[in-house]
């Protein structure tokens, strides 16, 4: 009797582990001593978040036949100096959906990144963090958002270099199909040491109580080429519309008698490099923003760093980054997921990818 509980309990254990052998377990874990300057005070901190945010996710698939599959991931964000949970306290505040995958693409439901963010991190020499972080003067999209909620994405495969992901994302405004919805897209191509992407973004800001506001539209061109040696990163966004570019601070961080304006009507050149040095890689990057509104709120950012590896999947990185503000504009040097204090900042920190 004992033997055969004993089997059963072992088919049983064996069974659960084949069933879960398709979910994977994967996060990366970031701290960084950060010290930032240039604002109304000074401050120097041991914070997380600062090269990629520190996250925990799982993501499974499911074989349902004819080269068809079903797919999810759910990716929660942490902070890793206080055990918070990120994205405002949401479980799965970084990513959360589920959809189909086959010959003819992906579908995916869920909350998930924007085209346009994706295309202008994939050529940030800094990967969309640290001190250099493009965010700090280039928008992801309408509000500055890198993600969407209830959103339906298509990605398709990829024919002769060329590939294309569309998303749109509804409202849900009762009796008002069209408010807060959002749309968007990614052509790209990829040829030997080149990759290419367009992108845009669309954004309604009316809500059930806000009417008559002006839609946020971004674009941008992307180019990276790889010359062996270094590589070289370029990217081109227009910016058109209320919120459509706003400062990653709102809270006036420099103690202006009059609040900066976010501009309604901008664009910003990324010219970026990497180079392998050793057992790391150097990261320069320089970003100009021009604001063509009336206020003409010009800034520009200056960033240089080195990243070192300790293994595949552990850097130690130091970063210093410096943004020159014109005619009371107010951008600040953030990181991956903090808008910054400041218009200079020093990061030095570690990151591990599991």
């Amino acid at each position: 009797m004992k033997k055969t509980m004993m089997a059963l309990a072992l088919s049983a254990v064996a069974g659960m582990a084949a069933a879960q052998s398709n979910v994977t377990v994967y996060g990366i874990f970031d701290m960084a001593l950060v010290h930032e300057s240039g604002g109304t005070a000074s401050s120097t901190k041991v914070t997380s978040g600062v090269e990629s945010g520190s996250r925990i996710g799982f993501k499974g698939t499911e074989d349902l036949g004819g080269g068809m599959s079903a797919i999810f991931l759910v990716e929660n964000g942490f902070q890793g100096d206080t055990g918070a949970m990120g994205q405002g306290g949401l479980l799965f505040g970084r990513q959360a959906y589920v959809g189909l995958q086959g010959s003819a693409g992906t579908v995916a439901i869920g909350r998930q990144y924007t085209p346009q963010y994706l295309a202008v991190a994939a050529v940030d020499p800094f990967g969309s963090g640290t001190a250099g972080d493009t965010k700090n003067l280039m928008a992801s999209t309408g509000n500055s958002a890198s993600r969407m909620d209830n959103a339906v994405k298509y990605i398709s495969p990829m024919v002769h270099g060329f590939s294309t992901e569309v998303v749109y994302g509804a409202g849900e405004v009762a009796g008002d199909n069209s408010a807060s919805r959002q749309f968007g897209g990614t052509l790209a191509y990829v040829g030997g040491p080149l990759t290419l992407r367009l992108s845009t973004h669309y954004r309604n800001n009316e809500t059930a109580t806000v009417k008559n506001v002006s839609s946020a539209r971004n674009s941008v061109i992307t180019a990276l080429y790889d010359f062996g040696v270094a590589k070289a990163h370029f990217a081109y966004g227009v910016d058109k519309g209320v919120n459509s570019a706003l400062p990653r601070n709102l809270a006036n961080p420099f103690g202006a008698a009059v609040a900066p304006t976010p501009s309604t009507d901008s664009d910003v050149i990324l010219l970026g490099v990497t180079v392998p040095a050793g057992l790391g890689t150097w990261l320069g990057s320089y970003i100009r923003k021009n604001d063509k509104t009336g206020f003409n709120q010009d800034a520009e950012q200056f960033a240089a760093g080195y990243r070192y590896y300790l293994s595949k999947r552990t850097d130690l990185y130091g970063v210093y980054g410096y943004i020159r503000n014109k005619n009371g504009a107010g951008y600040t040097v953030g990181s991956a997921i903090e808008g910054g204090t400041g218009n200079r900042a020093l990061n030095l920190g570690i990151r591990h990818i599991f």
